[in-house]
């Protein structure tokens, strides 16, 4: 089923205007009758039905509307260093699929890539539309915001506690960090030179902690798929067991029926 975002829905009849509509009628070439679904600002979706189709206008008639329940439990902010080329596009992009609340680009002392003020700019908006997007394919209740990037002192500082930074050289298992958290997950993922010991020691004295992946070296681009992956499994965010559960704005993170392999993840 088709899936789309608008800030406030009209019930019974809502209209679709803009590039949404142009996706609807010219992209998926949908017709009257056919299905498809919205979320609004305050995570509501409505399943609706198409009632008539232009170029730049779809109505709606609005069948059913209740909250959505396709967020994962753990509200996890994604603190990414920069990375090279088109590493990010993709990175963003599954990062959403996954279930990331928040995307925080950083830049740290080991990032090749350092676009000035306006292509920063440039790349911003694109990053955002690809949020959007693959929010709309995985179908969340809200599109996550890719944040302007802050340097990785401000980042540590805005994590604190919740910080868990995924270091090549070593590190507390996932499972075990996660165990007893009960605030939001901040997860911090280097570019494609890791990061300083001196960057460790400013995420940990802020009151963070060192992860570990495992004994192999993972990519600048797979190291916050596997993270994220493993995060979402364990507070039940991939469908386990867990009867972790959040608050809507992400500040709480109740309980847990952890597995026993965990604390190895």
């Amino acid at each position: 089923m088709a899936w789309f975002f608008s800030d406030v829905v009209s019930v019974p009849l809502h209209e679709i205007t803009g590039e949404d509509a142009l996706h609807i009628s010219r992209s998926l070439r949908m017709k009257v009758g056919e299905p498809l679904s919205i979320c609004d600002e305050n995570h509501m979706q409505f399943d609706c039905v198409i009632d008539s189709v232009k170029n730049s206008e779809v109505t709606v008639h609005v069948l059913d509307y209740y909250p959505c329940r396709n967020e994962p439990p753990a509200f996890v902010t994604l603190y990414q260093s920069l990375t090279k080329g088109d590493k990010m596009e993709f990175i963003i992009q599954k990062a959403v699929e996954l279930g990331i609340s928040e995307i925080v680009p950083v830049l740290t002392a080991r990032c090749v890539s350092r676009p000035d003020e306006k292509s920063m700019k440039k790349k911003l908006e694109r990053w955002n539309k690809i949020a959007r997007q693959a929010a709309m394919q995985s179908r969340r209740a809200f599109v996550p915001t890719v944040k302007p990037v802050i340097s990785l002192e401000d980042a540590a500082r805005q994590a604190g506690s919740s910080a868990i930074v995924c270091y090549e050289l070593g590190g507390l298992p996932l499972g075990q960090l996660l165990e007893n958290r009960s605030e939001k997950i901040s997860l911090f993922i280097g570019s494609e030179g890791g990061f300083e010991q001196s960057e460790i020691e400013i995420i940990k004295n802020n009151g963070g902690s060192a992860a570990t992946l495992g004994n192999r070296i993972l990519r600048a681009e797979t190291a916050p798929i596997a993270a994220i992956s493993v995060i979402m499994y364990l507070t039940g965010g991939l469908g386990s067991t867990n009867d972790i559960s959040r608050s809507d704005n992400g500040t709480e993170i109740k309980g847990g029926n952890w597995n026993a392999f965990s604390e190895n993840i």
